[in-house]
């Protein structure tokens, strides 16, 4: 096997997190890739990666050496698909937030493995920072406003909000007609989990965009605990479109000053400037782009 095959196996191991299943992804016997692994540790003179009875796992060596060699493979895959015109291929490593992945990608996944069968998704969750060099990533998908960054940044889609509550929550405090009704008001809180600040009210008026603090007895970092929360009668809250528009055309969830509404919020695909993007990463965020709109076009006005 030569160097090139060799990275190839590495990469594989280290995402598959297994040489069992590394080697059956590259219909090899596990002790020829326990092997040729051996080898390449040898050759470099470094230990790439950390063994144990149930999973494998990268040394900073073996990170490292791992950029390195996804870049270098990824360089190759680009060169030789421009000559010979071939369907993009290889492992596409995406970081979303998990409630974009369900109300936009999945419903039309199936349609683009599909149309690009050599081409394998590993798509990972959070609504953390994620250090897409360091950890291999290709793109990231994130909703709302984002921290300066080296990243290139292409906003995909603008998403609707609304000011929601349940209606036992409007029973007990009533219906607020105007943003200065707030002021007894409570919220269901959502922090930032990068600086652990809750996010303000903002309201849209003649004037501009207002932000309104108001008192969050209960708080939280996670999306769908934080509908839940809502869902419960705990508080306020101002929330995409998407999420809630099934509450909302259910009863469950009720729509509050619809005069005064939230900015609109972006949701951004973002990926390293360190490198020209591979084919199948280009046609990954092409093709996200397509599922915001489809999606947004059947999404309900509201108010």
């Amino acid at each position: 096997m030569d160097r090139l095959d060799a990275m190839r196996l590495f990469t594989r191991v280290v995402e598959r997190r297994s040489f069992t299943q590394a080697a059956h992804d590259l219909n090899l016997p596990r002790s020829t890739a326990t092997q040729i692994v051996q080898q390449l540790e040898d050759r470099l003179g470094a230990r790439l990666l950390q063994r144990t009875t149930r999973t494998v796992r990268p040394t900073l060596d073996g990170e490292a050496y791992y950029r390195r060699c996804i870049a270098i493979l990824d360089d190759i895959e680009n060169a030789e698909g421009a000559f010979r015109g071939a369907n993009p291929r290889g492992l596409l490593r995406v970081e979303v937030q998990g409630t974009l992945a369900r109300h936009f990608l999945l419903p039309g996944l199936p349609g683009f493995l599909e149309r690009y069968p050599e081409i394998e998704v590993a798509m990972s969750e959070s609504d953390r920072w994620v250090d897409v060099v360091r950890e291999g990533v290709d793109c990231v998908l994130r909703y709302g406003a984002l921290p300066d960054s080296d990243l290139v940044r292409r906003t995909v889609a603008t998403l609707k909000r609304v000011t929601c509550a349940a209606p036992a929550y409007l029973e007990r405090h009533g219906c607020p007609e105007r943003p200065d009704d707030l002021t007894h008001h409570r919220a269901v809180g959502l922090r930032s989990i990068t600086t652990g600040s809750l996010f303000p009210f903002e309201f849209v008026d003649d004037a501009g965009v207002r932000r309104v603090e108001l008192a969050a007895p209960f708080s939280v970092t996670g999306t769908e605990t934080f509908r839940e929360g809502v869902l419960l009668g705990l508080g306020l809250a101002q929330m995409p479109l998407f999420h809630i528009e099934q509450d909302l055309a259910q009863g469950r969830l009720v729509e509050v000053l619809p005069g005064f509404p939230p900015p609109s919020a972006p949701v951004s695909v973002l990926y390293p400037t360190s490198r020209q993007l591979s084919p199948r990463v280009r046609l990954f965020i092409d093709w996200v782009v397509g599922q915001f709109d489809h999606a947004n076009r059947r999404l309900p006005d509201v108010g």
